[in-house]
Protein backbone atom coordinates (compact mmCIF):
# COMPACT_ATOMS: atom_id res chain seq x y z
CA UNK A 1 0.00 0.00 0.00
CA UNK A 2 1.44 3.32 -1.01
CA UNK A 3 2.52 5.95 2.09
CA UNK A 4 2.40 9.16 -0.09
CA UNK A 5 -1.01 10.10 -1.62
CA UNK A 6 -1.85 13.47 -3.07
CA UNK A 7 -4.85 13.96 -0.42
CA UNK A 8 -3.10 12.67 2.40
CA UNK A 9 0.33 14.82 2.05
CA UNK A 10 -2.36 17.52 1.37
CA UNK A 11 -4.21 16.50 4.60
CA UNK A 12 -1.14 16.50 7.00
CA UNK A 13 0.58 19.04 5.54
CA UNK A 14 -2.32 20.92 5.74
CA UNK A 15 -2.79 20.62 9.43
CA UNK A 16 0.73 20.89 10.80
CA UNK A 17 1.22 24.21 8.64
CA UNK A 18 -2.11 25.44 9.64
CA UNK A 19 -1.59 24.48 13.39
CA UNK A 20 1.99 26.19 13.76
CA UNK A 21 1.37 29.47 11.73
CA UNK A 22 -2.47 29.37 13.56
CA UNK A 23 -0.64 29.27 16.86
CA UNK A 24 1.95 32.01 16.29
CA UNK A 25 -0.92 34.56 14.88
CA UNK A 26 -2.63 33.68 18.06
CA UNK A 27 0.60 34.94 19.92
CA UNK A 28 0.28 37.49 18.12
CA UNK A 29 -2.66 38.77 18.56
CA UNK A 30 -3.82 38.23 15.39
CA UNK A 31 -6.73 35.83 13.92
CA UNK A 32 -5.58 32.87 13.51
CA UNK A 33 -7.50 33.25 10.78
CA UNK A 34 -4.05 34.93 9.20
CA UNK A 35 -1.99 31.78 10.35
CA UNK A 36 -4.75 29.32 7.66
CA UNK A 37 -4.51 31.10 4.77
CA UNK A 38 -0.57 31.72 5.71
CA UNK A 39 -0.42 27.78 5.46
CA UNK A 40 -1.85 27.71 2.47
CA UNK A 41 0.71 30.07 0.43
CA UNK A 42 3.00 27.82 1.81
CA UNK A 43 1.77 24.80 0.52
CA UNK A 44 0.97 26.24 -2.84
CA UNK A 45 2.55 26.33 -6.16
CA UNK A 46 3.65 30.25 -5.88
CA UNK A 47 6.41 29.44 -2.74
CA UNK A 48 9.47 26.67 -2.60
CA UNK A 49 8.82 23.58 -1.06
CA UNK A 50 5.82 21.32 -0.83
CA UNK A 51 3.21 21.83 -3.35
CA UNK A 52 -0.54 20.73 -2.50
CA UNK A 53 -2.59 19.03 -5.37
CA UNK A 54 -4.31 22.00 -7.19
CA UNK A 55 -7.52 19.70 -8.14
CA UNK A 56 -8.05 18.24 -4.88
CA UNK A 57 -7.91 21.57 -3.26
CA UNK A 58 -11.43 23.08 -4.40
CA UNK A 59 -12.83 20.07 -3.44
CA UNK A 60 -11.83 20.13 0.00
CA UNK A 61 -12.59 24.16 -0.05
CA UNK A 62 -16.11 23.10 -1.26
CA UNK A 63 -16.90 20.66 1.86
CA UNK A 64 -15.82 23.19 4.04
CA UNK A 65 -18.01 25.76 2.45
CA UNK A 66 -21.15 23.74 3.05
CA UNK A 67 -19.99 22.67 6.61
CA UNK A 68 -19.39 26.58 7.61
CA UNK A 69 -22.55 27.63 5.98
CA UNK A 70 -23.81 24.87 7.98
CA UNK A 71 -22.76 26.34 11.30
CA UNK A 72 -24.27 29.72 9.82
CA UNK A 73 -27.86 28.92 9.47
CA UNK A 74 -27.25 26.69 13.00
CA UNK A 75 -26.65 29.99 14.95
CA UNK A 76 -28.81 31.92 12.97
CA UNK A 77 -31.14 34.38 15.12
CA UNK A 78 -33.63 35.76 13.57
CA UNK A 79 -34.63 37.19 17.12
CA UNK A 80 -31.53 38.74 17.64
CA UNK A 81 -31.94 40.35 13.72
CA UNK A 82 -35.26 41.72 14.84
CA UNK A 83 -33.95 43.32 17.80
CA UNK A 84 -31.90 45.57 15.74
CA UNK A 85 -33.79 45.17 12.55
CA UNK A 86 -34.16 49.38 12.20
CA UNK A 87 -30.57 49.90 11.98
CA UNK A 88 -29.06 46.36 10.88
CA UNK A 89 -30.91 46.30 7.74
CA UNK A 90 -30.65 49.72 5.93
CA UNK A 91 -27.04 50.09 7.26
CA UNK A 92 -25.84 46.78 6.08
CA UNK A 93 -27.45 47.25 2.66
CA UNK A 94 -26.45 50.90 2.10
CA UNK A 95 -22.88 49.59 2.94
CA UNK A 96 -22.63 46.58 0.50
CA UNK A 97 -24.12 48.72 -1.94
CA UNK A 98 -21.70 51.84 -1.39
CA UNK A 99 -18.57 49.37 -0.92
CA UNK A 100 -19.90 47.29 -4.03
CA UNK A 101 -19.76 50.60 -6.33
CA UNK A 102 -16.51 52.07 -5.43
CA UNK A 103 -14.90 48.72 -5.60
CA UNK A 104 -16.87 47.75 -9.37
CA UNK A 105 -15.39 51.38 -9.95
CA UNK A 106 -11.62 50.07 -8.90
CA UNK A 107 -12.58 47.02 -11.05
CA UNK A 108 -13.82 48.57 -14.50
CA UNK A 109 -10.30 51.30 -13.93
CA UNK A 110 -8.43 48.38 -14.09
CA UNK A 111 -10.31 47.54 -17.44
CA UNK A 112 -12.29 44.33 -15.95
CA UNK A 113 -15.65 43.15 -17.60
CA UNK A 114 -18.63 44.89 -15.84
CA UNK A 115 -19.36 41.39 -14.14
CA UNK A 116 -15.94 41.04 -13.03
CA UNK A 117 -15.80 44.41 -11.39
CA UNK A 118 -19.30 43.86 -9.57
CA UNK A 119 -18.20 40.28 -7.76
CA UNK A 120 -14.55 42.38 -6.97
CA UNK A 121 -16.85 45.59 -5.59
CA UNK A 122 -19.29 42.44 -3.81
CA UNK A 123 -16.04 40.60 -2.53
CA UNK A 124 -14.85 43.61 -0.36
CA UNK A 125 -18.08 44.78 1.08
CA UNK A 126 -18.84 42.06 3.58
CA UNK A 127 -16.86 41.31 7.10
CA UNK A 128 -15.75 38.27 8.56
CA UNK A 129 -18.07 37.08 11.33
CA UNK A 130 -15.34 35.21 13.12
CA UNK A 131 -12.83 38.43 13.27
CA UNK A 132 -15.22 40.80 14.74
CA UNK A 133 -17.05 37.99 16.95
CA UNK A 134 -13.64 37.12 18.88
CA UNK A 135 -13.23 41.18 19.09
CA UNK A 136 -16.14 41.90 20.81
CA UNK A 137 -16.04 38.80 22.71
CA UNK A 138 -12.61 40.09 24.06
CA UNK A 139 -14.37 43.33 24.69
CA UNK A 140 -17.67 41.94 26.54
CA UNK A 141 -19.93 44.13 23.89
CA UNK A 142 -21.55 40.75 23.10
CA UNK A 143 -24.20 41.61 25.16
CA UNK A 144 -24.32 45.70 24.52
CA UNK A 145 -26.19 47.20 22.13
CA UNK A 146 -23.66 48.28 19.98
CA UNK A 147 -22.29 44.77 20.15
CA UNK A 148 -25.98 42.91 18.98
CA UNK A 149 -26.09 46.24 16.53
CA UNK A 150 -22.91 44.43 14.99
CA UNK A 151 -23.59 41.28 14.79
CA UNK A 152 -27.11 42.01 13.40
CA UNK A 153 -25.54 43.84 10.91
CA UNK A 154 -23.12 40.65 9.78
CA UNK A 155 -26.53 38.44 9.82
CA UNK A 156 -27.46 40.72 7.25
CA UNK A 157 -24.45 40.62 5.28
CA UNK A 158 -24.58 37.15 5.58
CA UNK A 159 -28.18 37.22 4.04
CA UNK A 160 -27.00 38.93 1.46
CA UNK A 161 -24.17 36.86 0.60
CA UNK A 162 -26.40 33.72 0.21
CA UNK A 163 -28.35 35.07 -1.88
CA UNK A 164 -25.34 36.95 -4.49
CA UNK A 165 -23.98 32.79 -3.99
CA UNK A 166 -27.45 31.40 -6.15
CA UNK A 167 -27.42 34.50 -8.70
CA UNK A 168 -23.85 34.81 -9.93
CA UNK A 169 -23.76 31.30 -11.19
CA UNK A 170 -26.81 31.87 -13.26
CA UNK A 171 -25.44 35.04 -14.57
CA UNK A 172 -22.57 33.49 -15.03
CA UNK A 173 -24.10 30.71 -17.09
CA UNK A 174 -26.35 33.42 -19.31
CA UNK A 175 -23.02 35.28 -20.00
CA UNK A 176 -21.15 32.40 -20.49
CA UNK A 177 -23.42 30.55 -22.97
CA UNK A 178 -21.89 31.58 -26.32
CA UNK A 179 -24.95 33.60 -27.33
CA UNK A 180 -25.95 37.16 -27.62
CA UNK A 181 -27.84 37.30 -24.20
CA UNK A 182 -29.72 40.79 -23.55
CA UNK A 183 -30.79 42.22 -20.24
CA UNK A 184 -34.51 40.13 -20.94
CA UNK A 185 -32.72 37.05 -20.74
CA UNK A 186 -30.83 37.69 -18.11
CA UNK A 187 -33.29 38.89 -16.50
CA UNK A 188 -35.13 35.72 -17.06
CA UNK A 189 -32.13 33.20 -16.03
CA UNK A 190 -32.72 35.28 -12.75
CA UNK A 191 -36.34 34.99 -12.56
CA UNK A 192 -35.80 30.96 -13.24
CA UNK A 193 -33.18 31.04 -10.60
CA UNK A 194 -35.34 32.80 -7.89
CA UNK A 195 -38.24 30.21 -8.94
CA UNK A 196 -36.32 27.02 -8.13
CA UNK A 197 -34.76 29.26 -4.91
CA UNK A 198 -38.39 29.00 -3.92
CA UNK A 199 -39.34 26.06 -4.31
CA UNK A 200 -36.18 24.61 -2.25
CA UNK A 201 -37.36 27.00 0.34
CA UNK A 202 -40.97 26.02 0.29
CA UNK A 203 -39.92 22.50 0.03
CA UNK A 204 -37.68 22.98 3.57
CA UNK A 205 -40.39 25.25 4.99
CA UNK A 206 -42.99 22.65 4.66
CA UNK A 207 -40.78 18.87 4.44
CA UNK A 208 -37.80 19.28 6.39
CA UNK A 209 -38.85 21.70 9.16
CA UNK A 210 -41.11 18.72 10.18
CA UNK A 211 -38.56 15.80 8.84
CA UNK A 212 -35.47 17.22 10.27
CA UNK A 213 -36.12 17.28 13.62
CA UNK A 214 -37.72 14.31 14.08
CA UNK A 215 -35.26 12.53 12.30
CA UNK A 216 -32.86 13.78 15.28
CA UNK A 217 -34.99 13.28 17.82
CA UNK A 218 -35.34 9.53 16.94
CA UNK A 219 -31.98 9.10 16.34
CA UNK A 220 -31.20 10.72 19.84
CA UNK A 221 -33.06 8.27 21.27
CA UNK A 222 -31.66 5.85 20.22
CA UNK A 223 -28.37 6.79 22.45
CA UNK A 224 -25.58 6.29 20.32
CA UNK A 225 -22.94 9.30 20.05
CA UNK A 226 -21.89 8.31 16.79
CA UNK A 227 -25.00 7.99 15.25
CA UNK A 228 -26.19 11.10 16.33
CA UNK A 229 -22.75 12.89 15.28
CA UNK A 230 -22.92 10.94 11.58
CA UNK A 231 -26.63 11.77 11.39
CA UNK A 232 -25.75 15.78 12.02
CA UNK A 233 -23.21 15.61 9.25
CA UNK A 234 -25.30 13.50 6.78
CA UNK A 235 -27.91 16.23 7.18
CA UNK A 236 -25.78 19.26 6.29
CA UNK A 237 -24.17 17.07 3.39
CA UNK A 238 -27.11 15.41 2.42
CA UNK A 239 -29.45 18.68 1.93
CA UNK A 240 -26.27 20.82 0.62
CA UNK A 241 -26.09 17.65 -2.38
CA UNK A 242 -30.17 17.60 -2.54
CA UNK A 243 -30.71 21.03 -3.23
CA UNK A 244 -28.15 21.01 -5.80
CA UNK A 245 -29.15 18.28 -7.36
CA UNK A 246 -33.01 18.36 -7.47
CA UNK A 247 -33.43 22.01 -7.34
CA UNK A 248 -30.41 23.34 -9.06
CA UNK A 249 -29.25 25.87 -5.89
CA UNK A 250 -25.90 26.37 -4.46
CA UNK A 251 -24.52 23.42 -2.18
CA UNK A 252 -23.95 27.07 0.22
CA UNK A 253 -27.76 27.69 0.13
CA UNK A 254 -28.67 24.08 1.22
CA UNK A 255 -25.78 23.70 4.32
CA UNK A 256 -27.67 26.83 5.57
CA UNK A 257 -31.25 25.72 5.38
CA UNK A 258 -30.49 22.75 7.03
CA UNK A 259 -28.19 24.49 9.96
CA UNK A 260 -31.20 26.90 10.25
CA UNK A 261 -34.44 24.16 10.43
CA UNK A 262 -31.52 22.18 12.72
CA UNK A 263 -31.39 25.21 15.10
CA UNK A 264 -35.57 25.26 15.65
CA UNK A 265 -34.88 21.82 17.46
CA UNK A 266 -34.29 20.61 21.17
CA UNK A 267 -31.51 19.14 20.50
CA UNK A 268 -29.61 22.13 18.57
CA UNK A 269 -27.02 22.71 20.73
CA UNK A 270 -25.84 18.67 21.10
CA UNK A 271 -25.88 18.99 17.59
CA UNK A 272 -23.89 22.12 17.76
CA UNK A 273 -21.38 20.52 20.08
CA UNK A 274 -21.39 17.29 17.81
CA UNK A 275 -20.78 18.60 14.58
CA UNK A 276 -18.00 21.42 15.74
CA UNK A 277 -15.24 19.21 15.71
CA UNK A 278 -15.67 18.08 11.95
CA UNK A 279 -16.80 21.97 11.02
CA UNK A 280 -13.76 23.31 12.28
CA UNK A 281 -11.11 20.84 10.92
CA UNK A 282 -13.17 21.42 6.76
CA UNK A 283 -13.02 25.33 7.90
CA UNK A 284 -9.07 25.32 8.43
CA UNK A 285 -8.86 22.88 4.96
CA UNK A 286 -11.19 25.86 3.44
CA UNK A 287 -8.90 28.57 4.46
CA UNK A 288 -5.63 26.56 3.51
CA UNK A 289 -7.05 25.91 0.07
CA UNK A 290 -7.98 29.39 -0.32
CA UNK A 291 -4.62 30.42 0.18
CA UNK A 292 -3.01 28.01 -2.07
CA UNK A 293 -4.29 29.68 -5.16
CA UNK A 294 -3.03 33.19 -3.57
CA UNK A 295 0.09 34.37 -5.16
CA UNK A 296 1.89 36.83 -2.44
CA UNK A 297 4.12 37.99 -5.35
CA UNK A 298 1.13 40.58 -5.82
CA UNK A 299 2.19 42.47 -3.04
CA UNK A 300 5.57 43.30 -4.31
CA UNK A 301 4.41 43.57 -7.86
CA UNK A 302 1.68 45.52 -7.79
CA UNK A 303 1.86 47.30 -4.19
CA UNK A 304 -0.85 50.58 -5.53
CA UNK A 305 -2.96 48.27 -6.54
CA UNK A 306 -3.35 46.08 -2.88
CA UNK A 307 -2.89 49.30 -1.36
CA UNK A 308 -6.04 50.53 -3.55
CA UNK A 309 -7.80 47.68 -2.29
CA UNK A 310 -7.08 47.90 1.61
CA UNK A 311 -8.14 51.42 1.38
CA UNK A 312 -11.81 50.34 -0.16
CA UNK A 313 -11.67 47.82 2.67
CA UNK A 314 -10.86 49.52 6.03
CA UNK A 315 -11.69 53.38 4.93
CA UNK A 316 -14.41 52.15 2.52
CA UNK A 317 -16.51 49.84 4.54
CA UNK A 318 -15.73 52.12 8.22
CA UNK A 319 -16.47 55.55 6.96
CA UNK A 320 -19.91 53.91 5.18
CA UNK A 321 -20.72 52.10 8.28
CA UNK A 322 -19.94 55.04 10.50
CA UNK A 323 -21.93 57.83 8.66
CA UNK A 324 -24.86 55.80 8.60
CA UNK A 325 -25.09 54.67 12.38
CA UNK A 326 -24.61 58.72 13.26
CA UNK A 327 -27.67 59.26 10.17
CA UNK A 328 -29.56 57.08 12.31
CA UNK A 329 -28.54 59.21 15.46
CA UNK A 330 -26.91 56.96 17.60
CA UNK A 331 -24.15 57.70 19.63
CA UNK A 332 -20.62 57.88 18.38
CA UNK A 333 -19.10 55.08 20.51
CA UNK A 334 -21.79 52.87 18.63
CA UNK A 335 -20.60 54.03 15.08
CA UNK A 336 -16.86 53.61 15.29
CA UNK A 337 -17.94 49.88 17.24
CA UNK A 338 -19.43 49.58 13.96
CA UNK A 339 -16.81 50.80 11.85
CA UNK A 340 -13.66 49.10 13.65
CA UNK A 341 -15.75 45.71 12.98
CA UNK A 342 -16.85 46.06 9.58
CA UNK A 343 -13.16 47.06 8.22
CA UNK A 344 -11.61 43.63 6.95
CA UNK A 345 -13.02 41.45 5.24
CA UNK A 346 -13.13 37.29 5.43
CA UNK A 347 -15.13 33.56 5.03
CA UNK A 348 -17.56 35.20 2.28
CA UNK A 349 -15.37 37.19 0.40
CA UNK A 350 -13.02 34.13 0.18
CA UNK A 351 -16.42 32.44 -1.15
CA UNK A 352 -16.97 35.05 -3.52
CA UNK A 353 -13.55 35.25 -4.85
CA UNK A 354 -13.10 31.56 -5.38
CA UNK A 355 -16.36 31.61 -7.15
CA UNK A 356 -15.73 34.34 -8.94
CA UNK A 357 -12.67 32.45 -10.48
CA UNK A 358 -13.98 29.12 -11.06
CA UNK A 359 -17.07 30.50 -13.03
CA UNK A 360 -14.33 32.93 -14.80
CA UNK A 361 -16.27 36.21 -13.52
CA UNK A 362 -13.21 37.28 -11.79
CA UNK A 363 -10.09 37.40 -13.03
CA UNK A 364 -6.71 35.98 -11.35
CA UNK A 365 -5.68 39.38 -10.78
CA UNK A 366 -9.10 40.27 -9.06
CA UNK A 367 -8.99 37.08 -7.20
CA UNK A 368 -5.07 38.04 -5.51
CA UNK A 369 -5.74 41.40 -4.74
CA UNK A 370 -9.05 40.24 -2.44
CA UNK A 371 -6.94 37.21 -0.95
CA UNK A 372 -4.12 40.29 0.03
CA UNK A 373 -6.92 42.45 1.12
CA UNK A 374 -8.37 40.64 3.43
CA UNK A 375 -4.77 39.08 5.07
CA UNK A 376 -3.56 43.04 5.45
CA UNK A 377 -6.85 44.03 6.66
CA UNK A 378 -7.41 40.71 9.25
CA UNK A 379 -3.98 41.63 10.74
CA UNK A 380 -4.97 45.54 10.82
CA UNK A 381 -8.25 44.75 12.77
CA UNK A 382 -7.15 44.07 16.43
CA UNK A 383 -5.15 47.19 15.93
CA UNK A 384 -8.10 49.35 15.02
CA UNK A 385 -10.09 47.71 18.01
CA UNK A 386 -6.98 48.93 20.44
CA UNK A 387 -6.90 52.26 18.84
CA UNK A 388 -10.99 52.29 20.10
CA UNK A 389 -10.24 50.97 23.66
CA UNK A 390 -7.93 54.03 23.70
CA UNK A 391 -10.22 56.24 22.34
CA UNK A 392 -13.20 55.08 24.29
CA UNK A 393 -10.89 55.57 27.87
CA UNK A 394 -9.99 59.07 27.09
CA UNK A 395 -13.35 60.06 26.58
CA UNK A 396 -14.88 58.07 29.56
CA UNK A 397 -12.44 57.87 31.69
CA UNK A 398 -13.24 55.96 34.90
CA UNK A 399 -16.53 54.34 32.97
CA UNK A 400 -17.19 50.76 32.42
CA UNK A 401 -16.18 49.35 28.93
CA UNK A 402 -19.53 48.10 28.05
CA UNK A 403 -22.88 49.55 28.22
CA UNK A 404 -25.09 46.65 29.34
CA UNK A 405 -28.45 45.97 27.88
CA UNK A 406 -29.64 42.97 30.16
CA UNK A 407 -30.04 43.85 33.66
CA UNK A 408 -28.32 40.60 35.62
CA UNK A 409 -25.49 40.85 33.01
CA UNK A 410 -22.69 43.08 34.58
CA UNK A 411 -21.23 41.83 38.11
CA UNK A 412 -21.51 44.24 41.02
CA UNK A 413 -18.46 46.02 42.35
CA UNK A 414 -19.46 45.14 45.60
CA UNK A 415 -19.85 41.30 45.24
CA UNK A 416 -17.93 39.50 47.24
CA UNK A 417 -17.42 35.53 48.46
CA UNK A 418 -19.43 34.08 45.40
CA UNK A 419 -19.08 31.45 43.38
CA UNK A 420 -17.78 31.31 39.87
CA UNK A 421 -19.97 28.42 37.45
CA UNK A 422 -18.00 27.80 34.59
CA UNK A 423 -20.65 26.49 31.61
CA UNK A 424 -24.02 26.17 31.29
CA UNK A 425 -24.78 23.03 30.36
CA UNK A 426 -26.33 20.01 31.64
CA UNK A 427 -24.30 19.90 34.77
CA UNK A 428 -23.69 23.42 35.19
CA UNK A 429 -27.55 24.40 34.79
CA UNK A 430 -28.40 22.11 37.71
CA UNK A 431 -25.49 22.72 39.48
CA UNK A 432 -26.69 26.49 39.75
CA UNK A 433 -30.34 25.54 40.40
CA UNK A 434 -29.24 23.52 43.41
CA UNK A 435 -26.46 26.66 44.68
CA UNK A 436 -29.24 29.24 43.87
CA UNK A 437 -31.73 27.04 45.70
CA UNK A 438 -29.21 27.20 48.73
CA UNK A 439 -28.73 30.90 48.93
CA UNK A 440 -25.11 30.78 47.56
CA UNK A 441 -24.03 34.01 45.51
CA UNK A 442 -23.71 32.94 41.76
CA UNK A 443 -21.65 34.28 38.94
CA UNK A 444 -22.09 32.06 35.61
CA UNK A 445 -20.00 32.32 32.73
CA UNK A 446 -21.35 31.09 29.49
CA UNK A 447 -20.48 31.33 25.60
CA UNK A 448 -23.70 30.21 24.13
CA UNK A 449 -25.94 32.77 23.40
CA UNK A 450 -29.21 31.06 24.07
CA UNK A 451 -27.73 29.56 27.09
CA UNK A 452 -26.77 32.95 28.67
CA UNK A 453 -30.65 33.69 27.77
CA UNK A 454 -32.01 30.97 29.88
CA UNK A 455 -29.42 31.53 32.67
CA UNK A 456 -30.58 35.11 33.27
CA UNK A 457 -34.69 34.25 33.08
CA UNK A 458 -33.97 32.25 36.02
CA UNK A 459 -31.89 35.61 37.66
CA UNK A 460 -28.42 34.50 37.19
CA UNK A 461 -25.71 36.93 36.69
CA UNK A 462 -24.28 35.91 33.83
CA UNK A 463 -20.95 37.03 31.60
CA UNK A 464 -21.07 36.16 28.31
CA UNK A 465 -18.09 34.56 26.52
CA UNK A 466 -15.19 31.97 27.22
CA UNK A 467 -13.83 32.30 30.60
CA UNK A 468 -10.11 31.24 29.12
CA UNK A 469 -10.19 35.00 27.96
CA UNK A 470 -8.46 36.94 30.75
CA UNK A 471 -10.94 40.11 30.04
CA UNK A 472 -13.98 37.62 30.23
CA UNK A 473 -12.72 35.81 33.36
CA UNK A 474 -11.81 39.23 35.56
CA UNK A 475 -14.95 40.26 34.86
CA UNK A 476 -16.39 37.54 37.32
CA UNK A 477 -14.07 39.00 39.78
CA UNK A 478 -12.46 36.11 40.90
CA UNK A 479 -10.13 38.08 43.56
CA UNK A 480 -12.81 38.58 45.52
CA UNK A 481 -14.70 34.83 45.31
CA UNK A 482 -14.58 32.19 47.06
CA UNK A 483 -15.10 29.23 45.55
CA UNK A 484 -15.38 28.48 41.05
CA UNK A 485 -16.38 25.15 39.91
CA UNK A 486 -15.57 24.20 36.37
CA UNK A 487 -18.92 22.70 34.95
CA UNK A 488 -17.29 22.39 31.22
CA UNK A 489 -16.36 19.30 29.47
CA UNK A 490 -13.12 20.12 28.10
CA UNK A 491 -10.45 19.59 30.74
CA UNK A 492 -7.83 21.06 28.86
CA UNK A 493 -9.25 24.48 28.53
CA UNK A 494 -10.56 24.13 32.06
CA UNK A 495 -6.78 23.92 33.17
CA UNK A 496 -5.87 26.80 31.45
CA UNK A 497 -8.61 28.91 33.40
CA UNK A 498 -7.89 27.24 36.90
CA UNK A 499 -4.22 27.95 36.15
CA UNK A 500 -5.13 31.95 35.60
CA UNK A 501 -8.21 31.57 38.50
CA UNK A 502 -4.91 30.78 40.35
CA UNK A 503 -3.13 33.47 39.29
CA UNK A 504 -5.40 36.37 40.00
CA UNK A 505 -6.73 34.82 43.41
CA UNK A 506 -4.24 32.42 44.70
CA UNK A 507 -6.48 31.22 47.93
CA UNK A 508 -9.61 30.26 45.72
CA UNK A 509 -11.01 26.84 46.01
CA UNK A 510 -11.58 25.27 42.51
CA UNK A 511 -13.41 22.15 41.96
CA UNK A 512 -13.52 20.97 37.97
CA UNK A 513 -15.36 17.78 36.58
CA UNK A 514 -13.17 14.79 34.69
CA UNK A 515 -13.99 12.45 32.65
CA UNK A 516 -10.83 10.26 33.15
CA UNK A 517 -7.73 9.58 35.23
CA UNK A 518 -5.08 11.70 32.84
CA UNK A 519 -7.84 14.74 33.28
CA UNK A 520 -8.24 14.30 36.84
CA UNK A 521 -4.08 14.18 36.76
CA UNK A 522 -4.27 17.51 34.66
CA UNK A 523 -6.39 19.38 36.14
CA UNK A 524 -4.96 19.08 39.63
CA UNK A 525 -1.72 20.10 38.23
CA UNK A 526 -3.21 23.27 37.34
CA UNK A 527 -3.80 24.12 40.20
CA UNK A 528 -7.38 22.34 40.84
CA UNK A 529 -8.36 21.44 44.51
CA UNK A 530 -10.19 18.48 43.68
CA UNK A 531 -11.67 17.02 40.20
CA UNK A 532 -14.51 14.82 40.54
CA UNK A 533 -14.82 12.01 37.87
CA UNK A 534 -18.28 12.04 37.10
CA UNK A 535 -18.06 8.40 35.62
CA UNK A 536 -16.92 7.10 38.68
CA UNK A 537 -19.60 9.15 40.91
CA UNK A 538 -22.12 7.66 38.61
CA UNK A 539 -21.17 4.29 39.72
CA UNK A 540 -21.21 5.13 43.10
CA UNK A 541 -24.52 6.36 42.74
CA UNK A 542 -25.60 3.42 41.03
CA UNK A 543 -24.11 1.19 43.62
CA UNK A 544 -25.45 2.77 46.25
CA UNK A 545 -28.74 1.98 44.56
CA UNK A 546 -28.51 -1.40 43.75
CA UNK A 547 -27.50 -2.29 48.16
CA UNK A 548 -31.03 -0.24 48.28
CA UNK A 549 -32.91 -3.07 46.63
CA UNK A 550 -34.37 -5.42 48.24
CA UNK A 551 -32.19 -8.71 47.35
CA UNK A 552 -29.22 -7.10 48.38
CA UNK A 553 -30.23 -4.74 51.52
CA UNK A 554 -28.97 -5.40 54.89
CA UNK A 555 -31.71 -6.95 56.71
CA UNK A 556 -32.73 -4.57 59.77
CA UNK A 557 -32.90 -5.62 62.92
CA UNK A 558 -36.09 -7.36 64.75
CA UNK A 559 -37.35 -5.65 67.08
CA UNK A 560 -36.71 -7.24 70.73
CA UNK A 561 -39.52 -9.04 71.65
CA UNK A 562 -41.39 -7.40 75.06
CA UNK A 563 -40.86 -8.29 78.24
Amino acid sequence: MPHHTALIALLCVGFVMAFVLGLLAQRLRLSPLVGYLLAGVVAGPFTPGFVGDMTLAPQLAEVGVILLMFGVGLHFSLRDLLDVKNVAIPGALGQIAFVTTVGSGFGLWLGWPPIAAIVFGLSLSVASTVVVMRALEERRLLDTRRGRIAIGWLVVEDLAMVLALVLLPAIAGALGSGEQVGASGIAMTLGWTLLKVAAFVAFMLIVGRRVIPWILEHVAGLGSRELFTLCVLAIALGVAFGAAALFDVSFALGAFFAGMLLNESELSHKAASDSLPMRDAFAVLFFVSVGMLFNPAIILQQPLLVLGTVAIIVLGNAAVGYGIVRLLKLPKLTALTIAASLSQIGEFSFILAGLGLSEKMLPQQGHDLVLAGALLSIIANPFLFAWLDRWQQRQQPGAAATQVLADNSEVPEDIGGHAIVVGYGRVGRELSRLLQDRGVPLVLVETDPDRVEQARARGLVTVRGNAASQSILKATRPDTAQLAILAIPQALEAGEIIARLKAINPEISVLARAHSEAEVKHLLEHGADAAVLAERELAYSLADMVMATPPYRAPRAEAAPAA
